[in-house]
């Protein structure tokens, strides 16, 4: 996959495909498709391995899942497949370590690892892995501000709602129109109702059918959903990477939304609390609102009553009490208010037909006489 063009989602896995053959063909891929690797298996048993890609019109994007294995960049490798390029590593599970000329780092999930991919190094995941990884080509690394090289990797593991944004945005990148993440665990940028670890991680099999081994392109590039923002992916890496935030409207914005979603529960979520959570002032919280057509307490209260919606939807447990608490109102009263008045329906209407729903879906997988 060249750089310039935005190519169709492509899912390639190892479950399934004939286990003498899953390493070479797992290596073959990320040749071809993201930086090249030499890969061997940490066990005994096969290589279980699945990444989902996507070529922007100037990074790349890839998830990926794994056993318990090693990769290393050779000289060799480096030589047969150079990347010129900058490879980003964000670890959303399992812990590993990155091997270098001038030693080793432990890595944990949370942390993003950034190094020249045409240095040698060695990846390690004892406990198999799920991360999120950007290849960014040095002509675009340079334009972001980033350092003009990098004899040693940058780890970056401050834990800041910048970090959790570009997560999201980048597991948002690939997601399908459906709204599901093939062959991951879910996306938190995927909106209100996908309940979501801190770095889009959600419950969830990481694994491919039996027969889901091997390529698979995942239809035409808009179906990796609405709101992939390549600008915004590239300008929150450069404030990660630099520290500067500057006056990006668009990127705060996007790091406010993204901390009232993690904050929806909380009744007393405020534009002040916001504002000290993304590190600028109230009253250009207010502006940073106002530039989208909106304001602060008008997306926060649209935020909590899609979330509520959702849960109201799909959930034959909850009560309306229950998910009014969940979704940050303090009264069930008020929020019952609320919800008639924007979606024109009761909240206890949209829960009985959720019940009702649950109700024929189980009918429906129950085995008839």
């Amino acid at each position: 996959m060249k750089s310039g063009t935005t190519s169709a989602p492509v899912r390639f896995s190892t479950v399934g495909l004939p286990e003498a053959r899953r390493v070479a063909l797992w290596e073959e891929h990320n040749a071809e498709a993201l930086i090249g690797l030499r890969c061997r298996s940490l066990q005994d048993t096969a290589l279980d391995a699945t990444e989902i890609n996507l070529q922007l019109p100037r990074v790349h994007v890839a998830r990926v899942l794994g056993s318990p294995h090693v990769v290393e960049r050779t000289r060799a490798e480096i030589r047969r497949v150079p990347s010129d390029a900058v490879a980003c590593y964000l670890s959303l599970a399992g812990d590993a370590f990155f091997y270098h000329d001038d030693g080793v780092r432990l890595l944990h999930p949370g942390q993003l690892l950034i190094c020249d991919a045409d240095q040698p190094f060695m990846r390690g995941f004892s406990h198999g892995l799920e991360e999120l990884a950007l290849k960014v080509p040095h002509t675009v690394w340079r334009d972001l501000g980033g350092p003009a090289s990098l004899p040693q990797p940058l780890v970056i593991d401050d834990g800041s709602v910048q970090i959790r944004t570009l997560a999201a945005l980048a597991a948002r990148a690939l997601r399908r129109e459906s709204g599901e993440d093939p062959g991951a665990r879910g996306d938190a940028a995927a909106g209100p109702g996908v309940d979501t670890g801190p770095y889009g991680a959600a419950d969830g099999s990481a694994d491919a059918g039996p027969d889901a081994g091997g390529r698979a392109d995942l239809g035409p590039a808009a179906d990796a959903g609405p709101g992939v923002d390549e600008d915004v992916l590239l300008d929150l890496l450069a404030s990660v990477v630099t520290g500067r935030t500057g006056a990006l409207t668009t990127v705060h914005l996007t790091v406010a939304k993204a901390y009232v979603q993690e904050h929806l529960a909380d009744p007393g979520l405020s534009a002040a609390r916001i504002a000290r959570g993304i590190g600028i002032s109230e009253r250009h919280l207010s502006r940073v609102f106002a530039a989208g057509g909106t304001s602060v307490p008008q997306y926060l209260l649209g935020a909590r009553l899609e979330h509520a919606h959702a849960l109201l939807a799909r959930s034959a447990e909850r009560t309306v009490a229950d998910v009014a608490a969940r979704c940050g109102f303090g009264s069930a009263a008020h929020f019952s208010h609320r919800f008639k008045e924007h979606y024109g329906l009761r909240a206890t209407d949209v829960l009985r037909a959720g019940r009702s729903r649950a109700v024929r879906r189980q009918h429906d997988v129950e085995p008839h006489a």
